[in-house]
């Protein structure tokens, strides 16, 4: 990396909005835990950097002078499954305090997730306890059977609360609708898996249209909270090194006929180079960890094409911000690939269509943006046995020079390029337009590296046509000043 990173620091900084929470969305859901094939009903609170699931539970809300120990250990607001891991755990003699209840409320011989009685099913169906719990104890209309007696003063009170079972930091974190070791998609669910690896399980939905509500949502979230610490770390970049774009895919590895979800990767588009990382950089050192690296000139992005012809124009709102993702078919994969140098090429998929436009455009700003700042490019090649020099250069185009005397045999202009022909090796033929006669001239040159030259040459032109393109060029304005403000 650029000697300017050195004063970078050590951890990527969260942003500073996450000191103030705020809820964005709430919602019922089921969770499903695939290790003990048991499902629950759960609550779901999102906020810009966490994803919080609450499960139902019993608390006593008031009355009794003691209280439900284990060992000493108060554990009134602990939730079952913390209770149950207390006494697992508390080794040979467990002391355990009770309290005594003259009457055990009809309450706690329904199902954990029942609603309590009432005298018909609208109420029931409209029970307040999916929203702010359950009041078991008191004078509403749902309360349980009390003694003929008038309770005391100390009589406990219950109340089925949603408590905060699961609190997932969202920064770095990934979704996956698929199968773990496959490229299934689940049904109306995915699950949620944090930085440090802890899981939300599989969260499921009723219907297709609120597991993608739900997908968007948190993936917004996820990726507001990326672009947020994009901008921090670029602050202590220097302008050659910026960090364009980020983030989770799943590297398809493909064998046979059989196309298989092989693990995922973490991208991440900085100043020359794409970078392939096993997990995200948070500290500066890793950044040099990348278990692969590619200059961004000779690397070619590729959207697979997801729609047959007379579906094209979903790709064209996609753009134009028509399309919701929940319009797709649940098996249709956001794929695309990025080839390299010799032949390569590697298949990613992302989770939604939106995430593939935001890739798509963010490797033609990186690409852009290298190409501005190297200007030209040399590769050594051969023709008719010599040893010559092909460079391309930004200002005026191609040419061709003897490698020891450095003195230029041709060149054209980019425009003067109709076209071009390769054996898919190492042989290339391009065909130009001589700016006087307008007659065609081949030039057959052979490369070590054919492909990434091929790539190399798209990328100068293209650059050199989105130059003209005084949207495109003012939109990079605007992002560059963007990553680099404070």
């Amino acid at each position: 990396m650029n000697a300017a990173a050195k004063h970078q620091p050590d951890l990527l900084e969260r942003p500073a909005s996450l000191l103030v929470p705020t809820w964005t969305k709430t919602g019922l859901a089921l969770l499903y835990d695939e290790h003990t094939s048991n499902t629950y009903d759960v609550r779901l609170k999102l906020m810009k950097e966490l994803l919080i699931i609450q499960k139902q539970d019993v608390v006593c809300v008031s009355g009794g002078d003691s209280h439900l120990n284990v060992n000493g250990i108060n554990v009134e607001k602990c939730t079952h499954e913390e209770v149950v891991h207390l006494l697992r755990t508390a080794g040979d003699e467990v002391t355990i305090t009770v309290r005594y209840l003259r009457e055990a409320p009809a309450f706690l011989k329904l199902p954990l997730g029942s609603p309590g009685p009432s005298s018909d099913q609208s109420s029931r169906a409209s029970s307040p306890l999916f929203d702010s719990g359950l009041h078991l104890n008191g004078n509403s209309s749902n309360t349980a059977p009390s003694s003929p007696s008038s309770p005391s003063a100390n009589e406990p009170k219950y109340e089925k609360r949603w408590l905060d079972a699961v609190s997932l930091p969202l920064f770095m974190a990934r979704i996956s609708r698929r199968k773990a070791g496959t490229d299934k998609l689940r049904s109306n669910s995915f699950e949620v898996i944090a930085l440090d690896g802890v899981c939300t399980h599989v969260l499921q939905f009723c219907t297709a249209a609120e597991s993608t509500d739900w997908l968007q949502a948190i993936s917004t979230n996820i990726n507001d909270l990326t672009q947020e610490s994009i901008k921090t770390a670029n602050k202590y970049c220097s302008p050659d090194d910026q960090i364009v774009h980020m983030g989770w895919v799943c590297d398809h590895l493909q064998g046979g006929d059989v196309e298989l979800v092989h693990s995922c990767r973490f991208l991440a588009l900085r100043g020359s180079s794409l970078l392939v990382f096993r997990s995200p950089p948070i500290l500066a050192s890793d950044w040099a960890q990348a278990e692969a690296s590619f200059h961004l000139c000779e690397v070619l992005f590729k959207v697979h094409k997801l729609w047959i012809a007379e579906d094209c124009w979903i790709q064209t709102k996609f753009y134009l911000g028509l399309q919701q993702d929940g319009e797709l078919r649940d098996s249709e994969p956001f794929c695309f690939s990025v080839l390299v140098g010799h032949g390569q090429s590697f298949c990613y998929s992302v989770e939604l269509g939106s995430e593939l436009v935001l890739w798509e455009k963010a490797f033609q700003r990186a690409v852009f943006m290298e190409v501005q700042r190297v200007r030209s490019k040399s590769y050594m090649c051969s023709s008719q046995g010599k040893i010559l020099c092909f460079t391309l250069d930004f200002e005026s185009g191609f040419s061709c020079s003897d490698s020891i005397s450095k003195k230029t045999i041709w060149k054209y202009k980019f425009s003067q390029l109709k076209g071009s022909s390769d054996d898919g090796k190492t042989r290339v033929k391009l065909l130009f337009q001589n700016s006087e006669n307008k007659q065609i001239e081949m030039k057959e040159l052979e490369f070590a590296n054919l492909t990434a030259v091929l790539h190399c040459i798209h990328s100068f032109i293209a650059a050199k046509v989105a130059t003209v393109d005084p949207v495109f060029v003012n939109n990079q304005s605007l992002t560059q000043k963007y990553m680099c403000s404070s």
